[in-house]
């Protein structure tokens, strides 16, 4: 089976991309599964821009096809910030309660109504030699006004799904990886990989 590794040092994000991508023909490895420590900032403009960068850094860092994804919260009231400074949005090395807490400050005086998001992914697939495709998922909803559940990372327990009134962080595993932005994307990514791996 050949081995996929994936571009993260993010534990929760190694377990849910795990999730996404079990039997999907590659064999799913982490940069210490195989001896690298490597940090690649992400500086770029877009989620695609950063998602790409750390795919095609992994992978020739690791001399393995790498998946990497980039992905952020977007706020309309908020002209859709935190966008790609999501993970960094309260500062250097703050924990995901600091980031929400921040977020909700921020969205205090903000009516329910006006309180849309959504979150969007980017999940990128790259070889050696320099070849990279992207796919793109998103999911949307609304910011709660205060967290929500023990479930998932980052914004999950502020992010409401209007539709089924719990918020991501609330919603088991298997069903949040059927409607999450990297569940949409995972998917897509799957379908690139059955390709890949037949090349």
């Amino acid at each position: 089976m050949p081995r996929l590794l994936l571009a993260t040092n993010n534990a929760g994000k190694v377990a849910e991309l795990r999730r996404l991508l079990q039997s999907c023909g590659w064999e799913t490895v982490t940069p210490a599964d195989v001896g690298l420590d490597l940090e690649v900032e992400e500086t770029g403009g877009s989620y695609e821009e950063n998602a790409t960068r750390k795919a095609l850094q992994y992978s020739q860092a690791g001399g393995l096809v790498a998946l990497a994804d980039d992905s952020g919260l977007e706020v309309d009231a908020l002209d859709g910030r935190p966008g790609v400074r999501s993970a960094r949005y309260a500062g250097p090395k703050r924990t995901d309660a600091e980031r929400v807490q921040k977020l909700l400050e921020e969205l205090r005086d903000v009516p329910d109504a006006k309180r849309t998001a959504r979150f969007r992914a980017v999940i990128a697939i790259a070889d050696p030699d320099g070849r990279v495709e992207t796919v793109e998922g998103a999911v949307e909803g609304r910011i709660a006004r205060a967290p929500r559940g023990e479930n998932g990372f980052g914004y999950d327990p502020v992010f409401l799904l209007p539709g089924r009134g719990q918020t991501v962080a609330e919603l088991p595993a298997d069903e949040k990886d059927a409607i999450s932005h990297r569940g949409v994307a995972a998917r897509k990514a799957r379908a690139l990989l059955e390709v890949w791996g037949h090349d």
